[in-house]
């Protein structure tokens, strides 16, 4: 190295700034290290949902008659049980509707709503009755799984399941 080189450029000085460089580095990589934020702890919950069947009223055939005798065809009605044999209270099963259903009506009598279609060997638990009416003997069943579910039918196409 020539002279002149030699008394502007010490190497003690630039392995000086060499050393000051590396510390200031290791320096700035601990303080950014050690400050930055800490990682958020998830927490993992268990999903917890109660499905709960919200109720939908039983559709009713497209063509409602207001008589029982359509029921069956041919109009053909099966008699009506002995008297004593539905009680209220007691628990009496549709049938005999040739699958159509049993019309389950907001009032006794073949002027009442229909509200609900008891479907065949549908059981249902014998509320209030008899009622006679239009010529037939009237109950008010109510589902034993929903008490909105609940209407008077004619006896004549129930069979008791469990008498009180």
């Amino acid at each position: 190295m020539p002279e002149v080189l030699r008394r502007y450029i010490n190497v003690w000085v630039i392995a000086g700034t060499i050393a000051i460089a590396l510390v200031l580095l290791c320096v700035i990589t601990s303080v950014i290290w050690f400050s930055r934020p800490k990682a958020a702890q998830i927490d993992r919950a268990t999903a917890v949902f109660n499905i709960i069947p919200y109720h939908t009223p039983t559709a009713l055939p497209a063509t409602p008659s207001p008589t029982p005798t359509s029921q069956l065809p041919g109009g053909d009605i099966p008699p009506s049980p002995p008297p004593g044999q539905i009680a209220s209270g007691g628990y009496v099963q549709v049938i005999g509707t040739s699958g159509d259903g049993l019309r389950l009506r907001s009032e006794p009598g073949l002027n009442g709503e229909i509200r609900y279609l008891g479907l065949e060997s549908e059981i249902f638990r014998v509320d209030d009755g008899p009622t006679m009416l239009d010529g037939y003997t009237w109950w008010l069943l109510v589902a034993p799984y929903d008490e909105n579910v609940q209407g008077w039918a004619v006896s004549n196409f129930l069979k008791t399941v469990l008498n009180p």
